[in-house]
């Protein structure tokens, strides 16, 4: 059997509201999605995490290292794929774009063999997955509070029992935000922060100590991506336990965030670090670390699956007779490529979502719903 095709689909959606968090705003969500298909025409899809023309291209450049290859052998394409782009792609798009192919490579393999990505990976420890709802950015309007504090509560009534918002807008206005938001959704609910590396060392710590309060579960990506020693000082000096890697990229990165103690959560993207043939290598060194994974996910169903099966797989730390549940992040903003591109949708029940179990992983692209979102088609 030989990989034959290989196919690429830049997906948008225009948003009806655009939102912001500490970096820039959103107009739209647009995604590169990869199709990669067998000679006896079974198919896999992946995707990739960034700005999607640009993976478009970086497929494009790595296709013809799997073209004619077993599909069968998803580490041997991965090493190809790597050493023809290590001289200058050591990290950023280019490594999405592998692990694009990479991740849709996953679930064909998963097809050809008739088994789902999760026991391909090592065995599913776990038949469901606890989630939590990552939303809360911001939005132009005259009562922000007020619209953090209802969508905080409209994810607590849908029974998320965790839930990420955003702050990094000054730490008196954060400040504010979380507190409002802890108020409204009590103690029973887990809460965590993302800054989107907009605090320097000194801030993040301040914002830390001010929030210990509130019982924040993590902190994630307080500083720069780059200040590996900032990272370092703050964990050590941080109340709140310490999340990050969205921005990391491939094991040799994860290396330095790990070797240094920078995180006490390390949050991989599937679609952007390697795919699942390199993150399921962060993971083992992660394990080596005494570090537990929680994968960053924000795109459509293919990367939510692709969360799915590997933190099925995670035995969180340390280890013992009745061990803290992996997580994984499930994006609730505005998001029809999410929400209707992908088939089956995931269904929350009791704060978790039920393991795929089909071949591969688990989910289809919808070619009516691929048509229509499909850019320039």
């Amino acid at each position: 059997m030989k990989i034959e095709g290989i196919e690429t689909y830049v997906v948008e959606q225009k948003l009806d509201t655009p939102f912001y968090f500490s970096q820039f705003e959103f107009q739209a969500r647009q995604v590169c999605l990869v199709k990669v298909i067998a000679e006896d025409g079974t198919y896999g899809w992946g995707e990739g995490y960034g700005p999607a023309t640009v993976v478009r291209a970086g497929v494009d450049f790595l296709a013809p290292l799997a073209l004619g290859e077993d599909p069968l052998h998803v580490e041997a394409i991965w090493n190809k794929m790597h050493l023809r782009s290590l001289d200058y792609a050591r990290r950023g798009v280019l490594v999405a774009a592998i692990s694009a192919i990479d991740i849709a490579l996953w679930d064909l393999r998963g097809k050809l063999l008739g088994q789902p990505v999760s026991v391909l990976l090592g065995g599913p420890r776990r038949e469901r997955v606890k989630v939590y709802a990552t939303g809360l950015y911001f939005t132009d309007t005259d009562d922000l509070i007020g619209k953090l504090v209802d969508e905080a509560q409209l994810y607590a009534a849908q029974g998320f029992r965790a839930i990420k918002m955003k702050v990094g807008l000054g730490l008196e206005t954060d400040l504010r935000h979380v507190r409002a938001v802890r108020r409204a959704i009590g103690d029973d609910v887990e809460l965590m922060v993302d800054a989107n590396h907009a605090y320097s060392l000194n801030e993040a710590l301040n914002f830390a100590r001010q929030i210990e309060p509130l019982n924040i579960s993590f902190f994630e990506e307080p500083v720069s991506p780059e200040d590996y020693e900032g990272y370092r000082e703050l964990r050590l000096r941080s109340p709140i336990a310490i999340a990050g890697g969205e921005c990391e990229y491939l094991l040799a990165g994860f290396r330095q965030l790990l070797s240094k103690r920078c995180v006490d959560i390390a949050q991989p993207d599937i679609c952007g670090a390697g795919g699942l043939t390199e993150v399921k290598r962060i993971v083992a060194l992660a394990t080596a670390f005494q570090t537990n994974v929680i994968p960053h996910s924000w795109g459509t169903g293919i990367a939510f699956a692709a969360g799915l099966h590997l933190v099925s797989t995670l035995d969180p730390l340390p280890g013992r007779l009745r061990m803290p549940e992996a997580m994984l992040e499930m994006d609730r903003s505005e998001n029809a490529l999410r929400d209707t591109l992908t088939q089956p949708q995931f269904k929350l029940e009791g704060g978790e979502v039920a393991m795929p179990t089909a071949p591969g992983l688990g989910v289809d692209v919808d070619p009516d719903f691929l048509a229509r979102y499909t850019k320039g088609a």
